[in-house]
């Protein structure tokens, strides 16, 4: 059906963490600030991406596992960066 699924498989993990960047963008435009429409695809989001990445090392076979540990390791802590910061611009001024 696709010509190059491990390549779909691997860009999963990124392509969720674009997909926050975008839903917080958009979201903020339209919604009011701390909108739980616009919190709640955000909060599932990151363990969305920490469950592709451990599909990912389950998936794989013998050092290809070290390989998807480390990309999971480099890529996890980013994506956490991110998924804080997209939280807080949704949030926008609701703490202050």
């Amino acid at each position: 059906m696709f010509p190059y699924p491990e390549q779909y498989r691997i860009a999963l993990p990124p392509m969720t963490t674009a997909v926050m960047v975008i839903w917080a963008i958009l979201s903020h435009a339209i919604f009011a600030d701390a909108s739980p429409f616009a919190l709640y695809p955000l909060f599932l989001l990151f363990p969305f991406a920490i469950g592709a990445h451990l599909y990912l090392i389950l998936l794989s076979k013998g050092m290809q596992r070290l390989d998807q540990c480390f990309y999971a390791l480099v890529h996890i802590p980013l994506a956490f960066v991110v998924w804080t910061f997209t939280i807080m611009h949704v949030n926008g001024h609701a703490f202050s």
